[in-house]
């Protein structure tokens, strides 16, 4: 199956379980917003005059999305109005990245820029929690993890992000300090991280930590995926 609605690049997809709908973005000369019910049926399309380079679903409601943008902002969106109700300012070059929080975390958006900066925000206020700079260069991706810092069960404290300086460097959200932990990549052959995410895999052996059983799977410019654990 191909839809042909898309005049140049998609950037991003993704699956809003509560609704069965799939949301595409495609970068199009009207920048336009799609939305799909499962059977590839076009449900809604909506103008933006930015383009967008991320979407991402709000956790627990299904009805709204987040896009990061060109024009530096992140917006929230009600996906059957169509109407923003939100909108995040603050980062000084265009959005990379933008994800939704779980669990303690679930009022929380976290996102990364080409301004090389990464930031929390909370949504209920609209404003920022948290900067964390280090990054040499663009920061391509964000990602919350399951790691806790001094086992304070039921917290999850720790963010990563992903950038073209070619390392990954994990964070505590309660400190704005210098990373917790960084993973050098290899510049020969990765030449900048664009995508990573957390993934259980297949347990080696039987434990009760959650951590235990995480993988750090990435993604990089030149093309090979390596996975961390």
């Amino acid at each position: 199956m191909v839809l042909n609605f898309h005049h140049l690049m998609v950037v991003d997809i993704c699956v809003l379980d509560q609704l069965t709908v799939l949301f595409v973005y495609g970068i199009l000369k009207h920048q336009n917003h799609y939305i799909f019910s499962m059977d590839m049926k076009k449900v809604n399309n909506n103008d933006n005059n930015n383009k967008i380079n991320h979407i991402g679903v709000i956790g627990g409601n299904g009805y709204t999305i987040c896009s990061g943008s060109y024009d530096n902002t992140i917006r929230i969106w009600d996906i059957e109005t169509t109407k923003q109700l939100n909108v995040f300012k603050g980062h000084e070059d265009s959005i990379k990245s933008a994800k939704y929080g779980s669990n303690e975390l679930l009022n929380t958006i976290l996102s990364g820029s080409h301004d090389k900066s990464v930031r929390l925000w909370d949504i209920r206020s609209g404003q920022q929690i948290q900067l964390f700079n280090g990054h040499l260069c663009t920061v391509t991706c964000v990602e919350y993890s399951s790691f806790v810092i001094k086992d304070s069960i039921g917290n999850s404290n720790v963010i990563c992000s992903g950038s073209l300086d070619n390392t990954i460097r994990f964070w505590d959200i309660r400190s704005n300090k210098n990373e917790l932990y960084m993973i050098k990549g290899d510049e020969k052959e990765e030449d900048g991280i664009i995508c990573l995410k957390f993934i259980v895999l297949k347990k080696k052996k039987e434990t009760k930590d959650i951590a235990h059983d995480l993988n750090l799977c990435y993604g990089s410019y030149k093309g090979p995926i390596r996975i961390w654990g």
